[in-house]
């Protein structure tokens, strides 16, 4: 299935990666160190609006990597998509930068 070249498997991957990118980040940096449940820190994001977009940044990384997998596999179409989603990421994060 993730060796079909078509876009919406990019878009699908660029919109899921960010999502997984946030729970990776939250078991293993948040967790540990902090010890607040998943709850907890949604609301300590929904309180302090000025980390979404960072964290959103950091969670975009992971999109990178996707998209430097399928561009090496020659995989274009899907590349696109995954890049497209990227793209509409970075402007929802001006968005909430230029609100705030």
């Amino acid at each position: 299935m993730l060796k079909k070249d078509n876009l919406p498997l990019g878009i699908l991957l660029g919109f899921l990666t960010p999502l997984v990118a946030f729970f990776l980040y939250y078991f293993f940096v948040i967790r540990p160190h902090n010890n607040v449940g998943l709850g907890q820190f949604l609301g300590i994001l929904k309180d302090n609006r000025q980390m979404i977009p960072k964290l959103t940044s950091i969670c975009l990384l992971l999109n990178g990597l996707v998209f430097f997998l399928y561009t090496r596999k020659r995989l274009d179409i899907t590349a696109k998509g995954v890049f497209l989603m990227t793209m509409l990421y970075a402007i929802g994060i001006l968005l909430l930068k230029l609100i705030r």
